[in-house]
């Protein structure tokens, strides 16, 4: 079961719907009962770094997550500011993330050569998947995406890095640490790039 994580941020039914197409059976989770028969999670997010943290503690569901993903080791996708709680910390807030993947977030305009750049970084975009990378089978040749954000995932440990894209610099775009699978960009909103993405994390 795709247990969806409702915690208040995020297009929840955008990812129901997706699932539903694919008759991939699908949930939602906004307490800790409702993780019950998930096999799969996804934490999706809009906004700022530290209002995500705070949301998904005061949804008090933060606790069974750290269990299933730690521990049980259950695979979970996180997306946009949902992949960003995945670090260590951001430029953008003070709160520690979740320290799933080991790494900061940082913003395009901490880099001097980048201060220049118009913010948000928004639109399509080019994405190059590593070698080995599950979520992006079938890409291979080609692979774009939808992004809306001013932040990157900078991982501490390069074996982290799951696809790369380029906005002024090369920068990680979706990273993975065992079980844990990040995104920077919108699959939502990818039509059949995003579609294909989610439906290899149904299938991992």
């Amino acid at each position: 079961m795709i247990t969806i994580i409702d915690y208040g941020l995020g297009n929840i039914q955008a990812f129901v719907n997706v699932y539903r197409r694919l008759h991939i059976p699908v949930s939602v989770a906004k307490c800790a009962a409702d993780l019950d028969g998930a096999t799969k999670l996804i934490l999706p997010g809009v906004g700022a770094f530290d209002h995500a943290i705070e949301r998904l503690d005061a949804s008090g569901i933060r606790p069974a997550l750290d269990e299933l993903v730690q521990k049980a080791k259950i695979p979970v996708l996180g997306i946009c500011v949902g992949m960003q709680i995945l670090a260590d910390s951001s430029d953008e807030g003070s709160l520690p993330g979740l320290g799933w993947v080991p790494g900061s977030v940082r913003s395009f305009k901490a880099i001097p050569q980048l201060s220049e750049l118009p913010l948000p970084h928004m639109g399509w975009n080019d994405v190059v998947p590593s070698a080995d990378s599950a979520l992006f089978k079938g890409f291979e040749l080609e692979s774009r995406f939808y992004f809306l954000h001013s932040f990157f995932f900078d991982c501490l440990q390069p074996q982290h890095i799951a696809a790369t894209s380029s906005y002024g610099l090369d920068f990680s775009c979706a990273v993975r640490a065992d079980n844990v699978y990040g995104v920077q960009f919108h699959p939502e909103k990818s039509h059949h790039f995003g579609v294909g993405l989610l439906k290899n994390f149904a299938e991992l």
